[in-house]
C-alpha cells in the first residue's frame, strides 16, 4: 500500500487527529531524546513525529527523516522547513543512506508491519545504532482493526479485501523474537488500544474508514458495495451502535 497523493493526504490528516497526537506522545516519552542526539524516524510520512523529534535534540543534534514517497518527504520538508537540523532520506529500511553508528536512536510508527523482509530491515538498524541505543516502534495488530456496524457479510467482504495492504497482519507478536536475533535486549510492550464510537473530523475512525473504502476500491470491490458500507455506519453511528476499534502496540528495546 503506497502512502501517496490521496491516500498520503488522509494519512497525514489522520497523524494530526486527537489520536495521532497521543500516539507520538507516547513514542517521544519512550525515547526519551537528549539535547544533541541524532534520532531517525523510518517512516517519516508528512513529518509530524520528526517536527518533534527535531525541537527536541535541538540545533546541535540531528533529525533524520526516512521514507520512500516522494510525497511525503516533499510534505515533511514544508513542515519541518523553519528547523535546520531536519534531513528527509528517500529510501528504503533496509539500506538507509547514513553512517554505521550514527543514531543514538530510531523510531518507527506503522511502517515494518509494510516491509516484506523485516528482518533484513531490523539488521540496518544494529548497523545505524550507537551501542546501548533503543529502537521504538509502533505496529498494529491488524485483525483487531475492525468498524461495527454495518451489514456482516458486507463488513466481512471489505474487512478480508483490506488484509492484503500489508505483509505483516500481526507483526508484534514475532517483533519480540526478531529483535533478540539480531542482539537486542530488554523489550518491552505497551498496547495503545482504541475504542471509537463517532466518525467526527476529528476522529480516527473517519480517517480510517476512508483508507480502507479507496483501498477496497483499488482491489476490485465496487464503489457500489464501499459506498453501501460507508452509508450503513454513517447510520449505525446515528444509532448509536456504531465502534471502531485498533490495536497498536509500542515496542522498545536497546541494543547490545
Amino acid at each position: 500500500m503506497e502512502f501517496k497523493n490521496e491516500i498520503g493526504l488522509i494519512q497525514r490528516r489522520m497523524a494530526s487527529s486527537i489520536a495521532g497526537t497521543s500516539r507520538r506522545l507516547e513514542i517521544l516519552n519512550a525515547l526519551n531524546i537528549q539535547s544533541g542526539q541524532h534520532v531517525l524516524d523510518i517512516g517519516c510520512g508528512g513529518g509530524h513525529l520528526l517536527e518533534e523529534i527535531a525541537k527536541a535534540v535541538g540545533p546541535e543534534g540531528k533529525a533524520y527523516g526516512l521514507d520512500t514517497s516522494e510525497d511525503q518527504l516533499n510534505q515533511a520538508r514544508k513542515r519541518c522547513s523553519s528547523y535546520e537540523n531536519v534531513l528527509t532520506i528517500k529510501g528504503y529500511a533496509n539500506q538507509v543512506d547514513l553512517e554505521n553508528h550514527s543514531c543514538d536512536a530510531i523510531c518507527s510508527v506503522q511502517t515494518f508491519e509494510y516491509i516484506d523482509n523485516v528482518d533484513d530491515s531490523i539488521k540496518e538498524l544494529t548497523r545505524l545504532l550507537k551501542p546501548s541505543s533503543i529502537f521504538v516502534n509502533i505496529s498494529i495488530l491488524w485483525e483487531y482493526y475492525k468498524f461495527f456496524g454495518a451489514d456482516e457479510e458486507l463488513n466481512k467482504t471489505i474487512h478480508d479485501t483490506f488484509k492484503a495492504h500489508c505483509f505483516h497482519q500481526m507483526l508484534p507478536t514475532s517483533l519480540e523474537g526478531r529483535l533478540k536475533k539480531f542482539g537486542f535486549n530488554n523489550i518491552k510492550h505497551k498496547p495503545l488500544p482504541l475504542f471509537i464510537t463517532n466518525r467526527d473530523d476529528n476522529s480516527p475512525a473517519k480517517f480510517a474508514e476512508e483508507v480502507i473504502a479507496q483501498f477496497a476500491i483499488q482491489q476490485g470491490v465496487s464503489e457500489t458495495k464501499v459506498n453501501e458500507w460507508k452509508r450503513q455506519l454513517k447510520v449505525a453511528e446515528v444509532e448509536g451502535r456504531f465502534a471502531y476499534t485498533n490495536l497498536p502496540i509500542l515496542t522498545w528495546a536497546f541494543i547490545n
